[in-house]
């Protein structure tokens, strides 16, 4: 049974969906991560499990208020909305300081991740000869992803569809980030820059009063292949909610240890200390997104140099970044004792 919430809860969920959303914005992060730590994933991936044909059955039968209720609709909506506000708000704060303080912003997030590793695991039991192997799996699973060499570009129809399931990974699966994986699978490019800018073309063209884009073949083709990563993508979130509602449901213990090496795991993407390399145009320019950013295909990681200011500066940022997963823990704890204490009417 849902638990009510307060009008501070659903504020709070909201401000948890910008947070979700900025970190599903940059490759390497995954909003799962944010989900997990602030202790609303296993109802998020419950909820998402409920969009089945019983929902639908709801649905066109007229019963809303029993869909709504059966879909966990305010909460998944508050999220969702949170998600979208991010896009428009915190996400853009976000380009703005990976492209003037590209160093600082992964090393925040790479002690963020060190602490929620602290938060996720220092409450978890039991530690057994079935629970470690899992979290070594997991552990390996994530370093092998992080060490990775792009593929080429596919535009297969069947691929793109494949790369739609994949994307929404970061949303379901703490630690590996959908829109690194495209880098990974060599769409990135293809499906989050050249599709999203076609897509926006083609709506500005339409609120104009222009269709010739119907005509133009290459746009159509794009359209097409952003239509069907879409789909690929609700399909993907649906199949993998169920099968991960499924595992928590008779496995919480090995899933979530799994997830936690996964996370660990995940640390070798977020290194801080990368270069970018980034896609050019035919005269050797970086080559720029819709919103003016530059368009990165993969990174290099290298040592950091100590003798460098920048390099202490990130080690700062790292320990900040442990310290606000930190705090959150505190007031998590504290806030749970309260309502324990708390007398009851």
């Amino acid at each position: 049974m849902q638990q009510p919430r307060t009008f501070l809860d659903n504020f709070f969920l909201v401000i948890k969906g910008l947070c979700m959303g900025a970190a599903n914005k940059v490759p390497g992060v995954s909003g799962g991560i944010v989900a997990f730590v602030a202790g609303f994933y296993e109802e998020f991936i419950y909820s998402l499990q409920k969009l089945n044909s019983k929902a639908l059955k709801l649905f066109f039968n007229g019963r809303f208020s029993s869909f709504f209720r059966y879909i966990n609709a305010k909460f998944l909506g508050l999220l969702i909305f949170g998600m979208l506000v991010s896009y428009f708000s915190v996400s853009r704060i976000l380009d703005y300081f990976l492209k003037h303080n590209e160093l600082l912003v992964w090393a925040t997030f790479f002690g963020m991740v060190i602490g929620s590793i602290y938060h996720i695991g220092k409450d978890f039991s039991p530690w057994n000869k079935r629970t470690i192997p899992a979290g070594l799996i997991g552990l390996a699973i994530g370093i092998s992803i992080s060490f990775l060499n792009p593929a080429k570009e596919n535009d297969n129809l069947l691929f793109i569809f494949f790369c739609g399931i994949v994307s929404v990974s970061g949303m379901t699966l703490p630690g590996l980030s959908g829109s690194f994986i495209l880098i990974l699978m060599g769409n990135y490019v293809l499906l989050l820059v050249d599709s999203v800018n076609a897509l926006y073309d083609t709506f500005s063209e339409i609120f104009s009063g222009d269709f010739s884009f119907l005509n133009n073949a290459e746009r159509m083709q794009t359209l097409k292949i952003l239509a069907v990563f879409t789909l690929g993508s609700i399909a993907g979130l649906v199949t993998f909610s169920h099968l991960l509602s499924y595992l928590l449901k008779h496995y919480k213990s090995t899933t979530t240890v799994v997830l936690l090496g996964f996370i660990t795991g995940s640390l070798g993407v977020l290194w801080p200390w990368k270069k970018t390399i980034f896609k050019l145009d035919p005269a050797g320019h970086p080559l720029l997104d819709s919103n003016g950013n530059k368009v990165i295909v993969n990174y290099t990681r290298y040592i950091p140099d100590m003798a460098k200011a920048e390099s202490w500066w990130a080690i700062l940022f790292i320990l900040l970044g442990i310290l606000v997963l930190l705090v959150l823990d505190w007031y998590g704890n504290n806030r749970k004792k309260h309502e324990q204490i708390r007398p009851s009417r």
